[in-house]
């Protein structure tokens, strides 16, 4: 609610949180869709917000009256065995779908090629910030001499934990007259929590039954999880993508999903476009829009 109010929305303007980790931001669209589709609402801004450098501390309380003590990653399952930290399940992803190190660092150079040869302006100036600083040429020497992460993984194919925020207007058709995206299909499910980057497939499925797609924006939180899921859901890797992904723009957590629509929106000129993404605990989201004359 402080956002609304600094962003001059007036008082009667109620605001809703909600915690999906990596998928809240396109979650948070499939929520504002169900209210308009319900008739609750005719107009929702919905997107995410992620403040990466102002994230507070956290500290684990001790039930036998110990100090406290300091965590990075909440649990995701009851299960401490099969609730991985995401670097480690994205190396096991890797090596058990044979996906070389090789492989992941050209999908990382490729990513940040792309978001250095793209033309188009989605940072809003901030602070003297107009581009995201992140992308760069990735040469095989910086490739060779970057740390390992977990496995295979190293920093060059782990995308950067990034301040971001991206939002979206979703409307009834009544309010929106032919102008816009239709956003055609969209679903959360749970997964395997021990594979969280192979959750997007079953949402892909659920609603994508392989015709044709102009543009796709798959999370890159790392690149062999990105590659797994273009890989299994089969779809074509020339139109993943194409501004860039996370591993060369950061990743701004509650606010990567939301960015992937984003993208989507001003991207696809025609036809229709998927959006995924996988969230730690085994859950992905995916979403299908429909471009229509006068969008913008």
């Amino acid at each position: 609610m402080p956002g609304l109010l600094t962003a001059g929305l007036p008082e009667r303007v109620a605001g809703l949180s909600i915690d999906r980790q990596c998928a809240g931001g396109l979650d948070a669209i499939l929520l504002a869709r169900a209210l308009v589709d319900s008739g609750a609402a005719d107009i929702v801004l919905a997107g995410g917000v992620e403040s990466t450098s102002r994230r507070p501390l956290r500290y684990q309380t001790d039930p036998d009256g110990g100090p406290p003590v300091p965590y990075d990653q909440a649990p995701f399952t009851p299960w401490p065995d099969r609730d991985p930290s995401m670097a480690a399940a994205a190396a096991a992803l890797g090596e058990r779908l044979h996906i070389s190190r090789a492989r992941g660092e050209a999908w990382a150079t490729d990513s940040h090629a792309k978001a250095m040869a793209d033309p188009s302006v989605e940072i809003v100036p901030l602070l003297g910030v107009t581009r995201d600083p992140f992308a760069r040429r990735l040469t095989p020497a910086l490739l060779a001499r970057a740390p390992v992460v977990a496995g295979d993984v190293t920093a060059a194919t782990a995308a950067v934990a990034a301040d971001g925020a991206a939002i979206c207007l979703v409307v009834s058709e009544r309010v929106a007259r032919g102008r816009g995206l239709a956003l055609v299909a969209g679903v959360t499910l749970g997964a395997d929590p021990e594979e969280p980057g192979l959750a997007p497939l079953a949402a892909i499925r659920r609603i994508w039954g392989g015709e044709a797609l102009q543009m796709v924006e798959i999370m890159e939180a790392y690149a062999v999880q990105a590659i797994a899921v273009v890989d299994e859901a089969g779809i074509d890797p020339r139109i993943v993508n194409p501004g860039g992904g996370a591993l060369a723009r950061g990743h701004p957590i509650g606010a990567s999903g939301a960015i992937l629509a984003v993208r989507l929106f001003h991207g696809l000129r025609q036809g229709r476009g998927l959006a995924a993404i996988a969230s730690a605990g085994g859950i992905g989201t995916a979403l299908l829009l429909d471009s229509a004359p006068g969008k913008e």
